[in-house]
């Protein structure tokens, strides 16, 4: 959204409230493992456990059946400052078996080596089939009173704030996986309103592979690992995907989505996010109108380069979850506009043409607007990433009073499936009753019993109806706001396995996406297609892959079969026209930079106080400053450094300021670091760093001696966002307003191929 939009001012006014509500101070540098720095030695006096550090929060306490506990946020936390059982008697001892004698066998009755060994063999769950790679955050969102003409949810009502929990995720990895894999992301919403839970279960793309969950379990096990060797692990790059898509054409939709750059997002920050389903919204009159949801990041749309993307799962395969971590911790909570595009909910459930109960199919925002309906804040990171980010459970059905379902066959089967997922997972039907996953409203639902049941239900009469427990609970009447489905009416029909006409179209859209991109996108387009498809083992996969792109642009498919060393084959369909759309690039706009991450690189030669202002300067624009330096040692005036030139990397950073020619140091040779080249006066680790930055078309700024630098980097001192100048206040306004549009995109400018 940007600045000029008619609720900014409520958009800045909830941020003004989430700030001033932390009153703490902005980390310098997020990062910290724990709340307190530790002594070099080993405490040895008891104390009680330290607090959570301030950017944490747990669940809220509530008891199981959704009742206010009344206690503190660490009511749930270990406390006592002495070792104990699991049971509450305190241990002289854990780090020596009991014995018969220092040398003797292991004694079966040492009950406390074998609750610690039973324990740990339990420790891990079952992971997520998909989505089991994650990083979650807690959160409020607001109410702009917008939605109220067509939705009665107590929680969209106008400044009413909601608790939220927020689970990202990747698609096919397992939870080992690196985060910046080209896949799709999930991106879940859980609302504790006070209506019951509402989770907005969707993705970082706005369709999906398949149009019937039928097909589920097949673009699942086509897209994950070969069964037999186990790999490639969290890629779409082997021949079972594309065997599947370039049979299945329906899939090419979400396809090219993922093949675009929104398939490696900069940042879970800088993602935006659909419900990917039309929903049914209801208003207090009980009328009914169709929607899509869309999140809208604040800080724009923005992608990784796919080089880029590669150097960052080896040197940080966390980078995703930690930039969402290190951007709470520093104070720059990310933030999102939920929107809905509405439509008449009209007996052919279409609009423009567009079946609104086909999965794969959008409806371009041209004709039919996104309107902001609240704002989401994220404020807190989890204090325990099992407990909270791993055991929350999610599920479409979860909805609210206003809030229900359309007949869209894949959210048909979604409704199953989660539920049942859940109760393997999470280890039988209570999973409802995890802190997390706790409802903020009262609960009386008459389930009993089963595994793990927190709750101490009174009563003997858990049935309806009943007298010997005074009747209760009670249904609720239309004044009490009940969950009542919408009578949507269901035509006279037979049964049939079937989908309807308007679900066979599957190039159309595909196509109105492409053309809509920016040259440089479709270039990215291009390259991720040609190297996706050059991993395929069968020839026959290939050729079929490019024979379906022949269907969607002759340009994208002569490209993308030249760099494959094959024919570009003939449409089989007629190339319909289309209107592109501007909303379906992430090019074209300049946003907020808030948390992003500019490292200064700087030598030891003559003061530090240019230094320190750069870096006040930074984190005056509200990013995030990171000094590198050749040694991890202090600056001469105590500055702290952190990263080395050998332990940095240009991934890391989303823009340089080089402060000085840093000469080559002692260990800038291969036998000790490998990034070595030395050939130059200038440090080659430093070259290195400058000119991957350039080549990802990163912004460059520095003071006049970093021409060396450049030059020892070849690059052109002159080409697009290079920047170097005596005023340090112009170089600083410069690289803030090149990142304010991600990246110099004008650096390389894409070929005349692409119109």
């Amino acid at each position: 959204m940007t600045k000029s939009h008619p609720v900014r001012k409520l958009v800045d006014a909830v941020t003004d409230a989430v700030s001033d509500d932390k009153d703490r101070d902005r980390a310098e540098v997020p990062g910290a493992p724990g709340a307190q720095p530790p002594p070099v030695a080993e405490p040895t006096q008891p104390r009680a456990p330290l607090p959570s550090k301030p950017d944490q929060s747990p669940p809220a306490v509530l008891s199981a059946t959704g009742r206010s506990g009344g206690g503190s946020e660490d009511a749930r936390a270990q406390s006592g400052g002495y070792l104990t059982t699991a049971q509450g008697t305190r241990l002289a001892d854990s780090d020596h078996s009991l014995k018969a004698g220092p040398r003797g066998p292991v004694l079966l009755q040492d009950h406390h080596l074998r609750e610690k060994i039973t324990h740990f063999d339990h420790e891990r769950i079952p992971e997520r089939v998909v989505h089991a790679r994650g990083a979650a955050a807690h959160g409020v969102f607001r109410g702009y009173g917008t939605a109220s003409a067509v939705s009665k949810a107590a929680f969209l009502a106008e400044n009413v704030e909601t608790p939220v929990f927020v689970r990202f995720s990747t698609v096919l990895g397992s939870r080992g996986s690196a985060d910046t894999v080209r896949d799709t992301r999930g991106f879940a919403t859980k609302f504790y309103t006070g209506e019951g839970v509402f989770d907005l279960v969707g993705n970082n793309i706005p369709v999906f592979f398949i149009q019937d969950a039928i097909k589920f379990p097949d673009v699942v096990h086509a897209a994950k690992p070969h069964p037999d060797r186990e790999i490639p692990q969290a890629q779409s790059a082997h021949d079972t995907f594309w065997d599947f898509v370039s049979l299945h054409t329906e899939a090419t939709h979400h396809t090219l989505w993922n093949m675009s750059d929104r398939g490696i997002p900069r940042s879970y920050r800088m993602m935006e996010g659909f419900g990917i389903h039309t929903f049914r919204l209801v208003n207090a009159d009980g009328a009914s109108t169709l929607v899509k949801f869309h999140w809208k990041p604040r800080l724009g749309v923005h992608s990784l380069v796919w080089e880029e993307a590669q150097l960052i799962g080896g040197m940080d395969p966390d980078f995703h979850r930690r930039d969402l971590a290190d951007a709470i911790e520093a104070g720059a909570y990310p933030q999102w506009e939920l929107g809905i595009q509405t439509f008449p909910d009209t007996p052919e459930q279409t609009f423009e043409g567009i079946d609104l109960l086909d999965p794969t199919k959008i409806v371009p925002e041209e004709l039919a607007p996104v309107r902001p309906i609240g704002l989401m804040t994220l404020t807190a990171n989890p204090t325990n990433f099992f407990a909270e980010t791993e055991q929350v459970a999610f599920h479409p059905g979860h909805l609210v009073p206003g809030i229900d379902i359309t007949d869209d066959p894949l959210l048909s089967g979604r409704l199953f499936s989660y539920l049942d997922t859940q109760i393997t997972r999470l280890g039988g039907p209570n999973f409802a009753q995890i802190p997390i996953n706790r409802t903020h409203a009262p609960v009386n639902d008459m389930l009993r019993d089963g595994f793990h049941q927190d709750a101490v239900h009174s009563g003997v009469a858990p049935y309806k109806p009943n007298s010997l427990d005074g009747g209760c609970p009670f249904f609720a009447g239309a004044g009490e706001h009940p969950f009542v489905e919408y009578p949507t009416p269901v035509t006279a029909s037979a049964k049939v396995r079937q989908a309807p006409a308007s679900f066979s179209d599957h190039f159309t859209q595909p196509r109105l996406f492409w053309l809509s991109l920016t040259p440089v996108e479709q270039q990215h387009v291009i390259a991720a297609y040609t190297f996706e498809l050059s991993k395929v083992y069968e020839a026959a996969i290939r050729e079929r892959a490019v024979a379906v792109l022949a269907n969607v642009d002759p340009v994208l498919c002569a490209e993308v079969a030249a760099g494959l060393g094959l024919p570009a084959p003939e449409a089989t369909v007629a190339l319909p026209p289309v209107e592109p759309s501007a909303a379906l690039s992430q090019l074209g706009t300049s946003w907020p930079v808030d948390g992003r991450v500019v490292g200064i690189v700087v030598d030891f030669v003559g003061t530090t106080d240019h230094v320190r202002a750069a870096r006040d300067a930074v984190r005056g624009a509200g990013m995030t400053a990171l000094i590198i330096a050749p040694t991890a040692g202090p600056l001469a005036d105590g500055l702290p450094v952190q990263r080395t030139f050998a332990a940095a990397r240009s991934v890391e950073f989303d823009a340089l300021l080089v402060l000085g020619t840093p000469a080559r140091g002692a260990d800038d040779h291969g036998a000790r670091d490998a990034k070595s080249s030395g050939s130059s006066p200038v440090d080659s680790r430093v070259a290195l760093l400058v000119n991957e930055a350039y080549r990802h078309a990163k912004p460059l700024g520095g003071h006049p001696a970093a021409r060396a630098v450049w030059a020892a980097a070849g690059i052109d001192p002159h080409a697009p966002g290079v920047l170097t100048s005596e005023d340090p206040d112009e170089v600083l306004a410069g690289i803030v307003g090149l990142l304010g549009t991600h990246r110099a995109w004008d650096r390389f400018p894409p070929d005349a191929l692409l119109p």
